[in-house]
């Protein structure tokens, strides 16, 4: 839901909580959109939407007090090429991304893979163990056998 906050003009520049009926800072207002509060300012006198240049201020005063959002660079970039430096920005990320998945996501195939291969390659040695293990038995009752008519033979 959205939270609307109405800006009063002036020097003062306050901002209105509607909600809770309480004048804000610019902090709060940050600390909310953090927190994943969707906000919409409007101007008390005008009606308009002022949402883009309130939070561009809460910007300015994150940078102002020594946390920077974005480098200098980045802004610099944002201030020639207007908007379609953000979205570069944000297709270079999210490509990054997607490239980070996509590995992930081939190694925990081998994985699923290797481990298939592996339940496969224990099953058979099992088999293998258990034809070893018959064919030893027969082997020592063949030979015992064997032995026993070689002793009747030559007791005869």
């Amino acid at each position: 839901m959205i939270r609307f906050i109405k800006r009063y003009g002036g020097a003062s520049r306050k901002l209105y909580d509607t909600e809770e009926s309480r004048y804000v800072s610019l902090e709060e207002l940050s600390a909310w959109i953090r927190a994943g509060q969707e906000l919409k300012v409007v101007d008390s006198q005008s009606g308009d939407d002022v949402t883009a240049q309130t939070l561009a201020q809460s910007i300015y005063e994150d940078h102002r007090r020594g946390s920077a959002l974005f480098s200098g660079d980045f802004l610099h970039q944002v201030i020639r090429r207007g908007g379609k430096a953000f979205s570069e920005g944000v297709e270079q990320v999210q490509g990054k991304v997607d490239r980070l998945v996509r590995r992930s996501l081939d190694h925990l195939a081998y994985a699923g893979v290797a481990k298939a291969d592996l339940d496969l390659l224990q099953r058979r040695l099992a088999e293998l163990e258990a034809t070893l293990a018959d064919f030893e038995t027969a082997t020592r009752e063949r030979n015992g056998a064997g032995r026993a008519r070689a002793s009747r033979k030559t007791n005869s």
